[in-house]
């Protein structure tokens, strides 16, 4: 059997690793690792999805994962990659936003039996006592160290600075590692490669308090082959959660990747093998949309299931393929009622999530971008009648890629 760390590598995700001739012996056989997930809102977004698959390629070879989920942690605040302090968060909030996680964690994981577990920091950070802990675990570490870390460092260097509760994160973060090593044998912390420096601090210090050999590795982030991250739509976040980003809309930014990172994705956000994946990414010029709509379809598929991925890939037909059925179109439903309230082309655009506000749908509609019915808007007060929400709909169209059609309850 091909061994874990060289699938990870041949599939792009690995970016660093300790003692890596090492790690590769310990993972000869079953191990337990995790993955941390702080809860800083109420879905996982697309950006978690590199580790989550990571996870799952481990388990499937054999390893134990656990996921944390930061109910302590995300009361401090990470501030990798941050330019100002994260917003303070109840931990009413942080807890519900754990529970909706779990849910969404349960389709990527088999946690049945133990194969998989699910944890939350929170059941020993928020009551430490903060003598003893600064005793016992702040004096393992050095401030001198500490600083050079690049997430310390880049915070610094802004207008606000570095406050004291950010910087204790990495103290949290590393005690977390102790944490599970302690419960449940955990040896290994894998994560994002901006967790770089928390990693190694928690390696380190389950090697310093208890002589025990721990390790680390990161995946590299979701990045676009010029080097920006992916993920990112009009509406904001590309979200797991259907309720933020439809369907529909994850479908079509996996359509819509460019050429250059179709192959990568492929490699990265599918289980297709290597072999279909190369295949796939050596397409070219028209011939490379087969290939995006694969990825689209796959991605789809293990996010929100076949049936979703498949009414996805059925509207994208009806929309740009020529195809007939409207059934499967992102769709608002309104009554005559709320119609006759207001009936404005652009009060739908934004009722249908195609426009951010009323002032973002009529400079949609002042530039020509916006059609009803194959028909340009040129009115940004412009209406429609209940007769035009007959039938299969009024189908709206945003710029070249946003559609939905509205019908009447």
């Amino acid at each position: 059997m091909e061994h874990i760390l060289d699938i990870l590598k041949e599939r792009g995700f690995l970016a660093q690793i300790t003692f890596e001739d090492e790690l590769y012996e310990l993972l000869k056989k079953p191990t337990t690792f995790y993955v941390g997930f702080d809860p800083t809102a109420d879905s996982l977004h697309i950006g978690h999805y590199i580790p989550i698959m990571a996870m799952a390629h481990m388990q499937r070879a054999g390893h134990r994962p656990i996921a944390l989920m930061g109910g302590g942690t995300a009361m401090i605040g990470d501030p990798s990659g941050k330019t100002d302090m994260r917003k303070m968060m109840t931990t009413e909030t942080i807890d519900q936003n754990v529970e909706c996680i779990k849910k969404q964690m349960s389709r990527f994981l088999d946690f049945s039996d133990g194969k998989a577990i699910i944890v939350n920091n929170g059941d020993w950070l928020r009551n430490l006592n903060f003598i003893d802990f600064m005793r016992d675990i702040g004096s393992l570490f050095s401030v001198n160290k500490m600083l050079t870390a690049e997430c310390y460092k880049a915070r610094m260097a802004t207008e606000n600075g570095l406050s004291f509760l950010e910087f204790t994160y990495m103290l949290m973060q590393s005690y977390d590692f102790l944490e599970l090593f302690h419960r449940y044998g955990c040896r290994l912390e894998m994560g994002g490669n901006d967790q770089w420096s928390n990693m190694l601090g928690g390696a380190d210090l389950v090697r310093r308090k208890d002589g025990e050999k721990a390790y680390a590795c990161t995946f590299q982030l979701l990045l676009t082959h010029d080097g920006r991250k992916m993920g990112k739509t009009e509406a904001g976040a590309l979200w797991l959660d259907p309720q933020k980003t439809t369907p529909y809309q994850f479908y079509q930014y996996w359509r819509n990747v460019d050429d250059k990172d179709v192959e990568k994705c492929l490699a990265l956000l599918t289980f297709l093998p290597m072999d279909e994946v190369r295949r796939l990414g050596a397409l070219r010029d028209s011939e490379i949309n087969e290939a995006k709509k694969v990825l689209a379809y796959e991605v789809t598929k293990l996010v929100h299931g076949e049936e979703e991925a498949k009414k996805a890939a059925d509207a994208s037909m009806s929309l740009f393929g020529g195809g007939v059925s409207m059934a499967n179109v992102p769709t608002l439903e309104i009554t005559a009622d709320e119609l006759s309230a207001d009936s404005r082309i652009s009060s739908l655009l934004v009722r249908s999530g195609l426009c951010k506000s009323q002032s973002d749908a009529r400079k949609q509609i002042e530039q020509n971008a916006v059609s009803a019915n194959d028909q340009k808007v040129t009115d940004p007060s412009a209406t429609v009648e209940k007769d035009d929400l007959s039938g299969e709909g009024l189908l709206l169209k945003k710029g070249k890629k946003g559609f939905c059609r509205v019908v009447l309850k």
